[in-house]
């Protein structure tokens, strides 16, 4: 991601990983990316356990911008048909946030959603207008 976060996805995914398939969509960034694929979401919680989550759901009450994210907590979607299944936000209620959305609108694109959240979980490490710690910014003319 461009903040500097590893992505990981859960099995079934809705797209191949494969280089062709990521040309066509025009994903010609993907091998900047630190990402993993495991194969369910027990696999992922062995894998990240001893980290705060906050789960997205469009049926959560509390907002994103409420939360206090902390460096290394894991920000958690579902796809864009279903969303994360209701027995997880039940069980974690108080960590599942929302993105407001005006009007007729049902739901946000994924990417959207992630963004809107990222960004907002970066701006609270790091301030606004900073680069992320792991993203390797380019010295500027005068800097050690």
């Amino acid at each position: 991601m461009a903040i500097g976060a590893k992505l990981w996805m859960v099995r079934p995914l809705g797209f191949r990983t494969d280089d062709y398939y990521l040309r066509r969509a025009g994903l010609d960034y993907w091998q900047h990316l630190e990402w993993e694929v495991v194969d369910d979401w027990g696999q992922l919680s062995e894998r990240l356990a001893g980290r705060g989550c906050w789960l997205f759901s469009k049926t959560a009450t509390r907002l994103y911008t409420d939360a206090s994210y902390q460096e290394g907590d894991v920000l958690v979607f579902g796809n864009e048909s279903q969303g994360l299944p209701q027995s997880m936000i039940r069980e974690a209620a108080e960590r599942a946030l929302r993105i407001p959305i005006a009007g007729p609108v049902r739901s946000l694109n994924l990417s959207n959603a992630v963004a809107v959240a990222a960004y907002e979980a970066w701006r609270q490490w790091e301030g606004a207008g900073t680069m992320p710690a792991k993203a390797g910014r380019r010295k500027e003319a005068g800097e050690s």
